[in-house]
């Protein structure tokens, strides 16, 4: 083996290290395309999820309609025990 000096070692460490870079990038990619679910895709969509996309939220109940809402779950559910015991 050649006697290199430190910039000479430095400069293939370097290259070595640039390689292996792209090596790893490509090994990446291979894994994002097998597994999308993994990283917030879908499989044949080719693009992740947008960072900036807020989940959806709800609008909040007045009491009104909670009570309606009760009262017609309250029915349903009636109406099940009542089915269900025939």
């Amino acid at each position: 083996m050649a006697n290199l000096n430190q910039e000479q070692l430095r400069r293939l460490a370097r290259l070595g290290a640039v390689a292996r870079l792209e090596q790893l990038r490509e090994e990446e990619a291979a894994i994002r395309a097998e597994f999308p679910e993994l990283f917030g895709g879908r499989r044949g969509n080719g693009r992740a999820k947008e960072a900036t996309s807020r989940k959806r939220r709800r609008a909040a109940m007045s009491a009104a309609q909670r009570k309606e809402v009760s009262e017609r779950m309250r029915k349903y559910w009636a109406e099940r025990r009542k089915a269900s015991a025939k």
